[in-house]
């Protein structure tokens, strides 16, 4: 989920401009959020896809196009700060989704085989998003050194700290690196709840000191767990509402995973804001992941998740990985022009 399109004419100019997008700008996609209003038109993209933007199977409406910009070719590296009090567990289960991006050998489905629809995305030349996605270095902010409410622009702050520490700092790697800060069930994150549960945008160079792709996801165990943990929670203010059983146990970072796997697909595929979306404005684009939010399965689509899987244990869950499973949302795919999954019926 892109915030917005900033210019680089000069340093003041890019702070000045990059802090309006960042708290004007709004992120559109189907949750249960309170008191939520579909199609109020406030946007470009609103106009031309409505208020959920998802389109399963009405290909005639999106017009996904490339804008000429670079994707994740190369192989991915994902730089993960773990910003305020986690568990061992908490860590082990994201490490597991992330490290299953590139297991080739998943038992079906699987999560490397949601992976292959981003990798039909290609650049200019004809490259096509790499399959090689792997974890990289990680830094520890236990002390939460930005304090418990974070803004938009203190989130790169932290960013600009892991990569500055003096001890054990994050690599600098612009082209192929992607850094991945998550938050503690204890921080408070701009919008958090209210109108997001991650996004992803590029680090300023007056900020940072460097341009790097970068996602943020909020862990919603102990904040708004029936919003940026649905279905595995489910808000009060919808009656008669059943939660489904997480696959590993914890809700809040079960929810995160298809936040972060929302997050990734979309900064392979639009890193800079100019490479892959739809709509007519690039301060308000409609990305890949976007598109099918909230949908899991075959038939999702509205606030109806799809035909998901069931285990013997009782868990729900779409998709297999290293040794786990996941309950991830499906992505764009740009071949037969509607919402995939490796997990769908037709497959």
């Amino acid at each position: 989920m892109w915030l917005g399109c900033v210019c680089r004419s000069s340093t003041l100019f890019l702070l000045i401009a990059a802090t309006l997008l960042l708290f004007t700008a709004s992120v559109t996609a189907w949750r249960p959020w309170p008191n939520q209003q579909q199609n109020t038109m406030n946007t470009t993209a609103d106009l031309e896809f409505g208020g959920s933007k998802k389109y399963e199977g009405s290909s005639e409406f999106v017009h996904l196009r490339y804008h000429m910009g670079p994707v994740f070719t190369n192989k991915i590296t994902i730089h993960t700060i773990w910003y305020g009090h986690w568990q061992k567990s908490q860590k082990r289960i994201i490490r597991g989704f992330l490290n299953s991006i590139s297991a080739v050998n998943g038992k079906h489905p699987s999560v490397a085989g949601w992976w292959k629809t981003v990798q039909l995305y290609t650049d200019q030349t004809g490259a096509n998003i790499s399959h090689n996605v792997r974890l990289g270095e990680e830094k520890n902010d236990r002390l939460y050194s930005h304090g418990k409410s974070l803004t938009r622009l203190s989130v790169q702050s932290i960013i600009k700290s892991a990569v500055t520490a003096r001890t054990r700092p994050l690599p600098i790697n612009p082209k192929s690196g992607l850094y991945l800060l998550l938050t503690a069930d204890d921080v408070q994150v701009e919008d958090f709840c209210s109108q997001i549960c991650g996004f992803h945008y590029f680090t300023f160079p007056s900020i940072v000191g460097y341009t790097l792709p970068f996602a943020w996801v909020g862990n919603s165990a102990k904040q708004c767990a029936g919003v940026c943990a649905y279905p595995f929670a489910v808000p009060s203010y919808i009656p008669n509402l059943k939660p489904v059983r997480s696959p590993n146990g914890e809700v809040g970072v079960d929810g995160m995973i298809s936040v972060i796997a929302h997050e990734i697909a979309e900064l392979a595929t639009n890193p800079l804001v100019n490479a892959w979306y739809a709509g007519q404005d690039p301060s308000f684009p409609v990305e890949i992941a976007d598109l099918c939010e909230g949908i899991y399965g075959t038939g999702g689509g509205g606030s109806y998740t799809g035909q998901m899987l069931e285990g013997e244990d009782g868990v729900t869950y779409n998709m297999n990985g290293v040794g786990r499973r996941f309950l991830v949302q499906w992505v764009w795919n740009p071949i037969v022009n509607y919402c995939s999954g490796p997990n769908a019926l037709d497959q």
